[in-house]
């Protein structure tokens, strides 16, 4: 699932076709692979009416992204929005793996940063990728985590395990360090409307450092936030 002109039936193909050289992992599956409607499509090439058959009884998707695109990286929470809109039962939402992939990553500049995806995946239960269809790259890793996983999910009663990521911060943390970075003004970065007092910007500063404080956040992104932080709270008390 990606927007459109992003490779997805390229990262497919990639998996197909894969043959790696020298010593290789064998993965072996206790129950069945059975891989039926692998469907890659975007609103261009499908009809919405067409395309929500597909949501019906999902057990994994791949949420693709092209990482020197920013709009295709902001388009995932539409697919996801659509997804649990046309799945409706938040229960069978809880039992789909999601892995997200950002893709084009043999290109040498790039509009989304991976800890930003990261991040993107981390806070929504998402597996991620760096992935490129051009080289191979993370490709076969993809695939093998999501079938693994599945897999894993039908012995489990449907269920799919916990991503275990160890990430030391909070989904609080890792959405400041969004909206300071992706935000278009000084007041909503601190999320403060036009005009408020020097208190209510002091009072916001405090709050949001003691979340994003290097020293106390791990999460990927959170010196440049805080950074960031620092900068919007003198810019907008140079104005009282």
């Amino acid at each position: 699932m990606s927007r459109q002109k992003i490779p997805k039936p390229e990262v497919l193909l990639q998996y197909q076709d894969y043959r790696p050289e020298g010593p290789t992992l064998t993965f072996v599956f206790p129950t069945p692979i059975h891989m039926q409607n692998i469907s890659p499509f975007h609103p261009v090439f499908i009809f919405p009416q067409v395309r929500n058959e597909f949501y019906k009884d999902t057990q994994g998707a791949i949420l693709v992204y092209d990482c020197t695109s920013k709009e295709s990286f902001e388009a995932l929470d539409t697919w996801l929005n659509e997804m649990k809109r046309e799945i409706g039962n938040p229960a069978e939402i809880e039992n789909v793996v999601f892995c997200v992939c950002a893709n084009k990553t043999d290109r040498q500049k790039r509009a989304v940063e991976e800890s930003e995806g990261r991040i993107w995946a981390d806070t929504h239960g998402c597996y991620y990728f760096e992935t490129s269809a051009q080289t191979g790259e993370g490709i076969n890793e993809m695939f093998q985590t999501l079938f693994s996983t599945i897999v894993e999910a039908c012995e489990n009663g449907g269920k799919p395990p916990s991503i275990s990521t160890s990430l030391g911060y909070t989904k609080e943390q890792a959405e400041a360090i969004q909206r300071l970075k992706n935000s278009k003004s000084d007041w909503e970065r601190l999320g403060l409307y036009p005009g408020s007092s020097k208190d209510e910007i002091n009072k916001a500063y405090r709050r949001l450092a003691v979340l994003l404080h290097p020293d106390k956040n791990v999460a990927p992104g959170s010196e440049e936030a805080f950074k960031i932080l620092v900068s919007a709270r003198t810019a907008l008390l140079r104005g009282k």
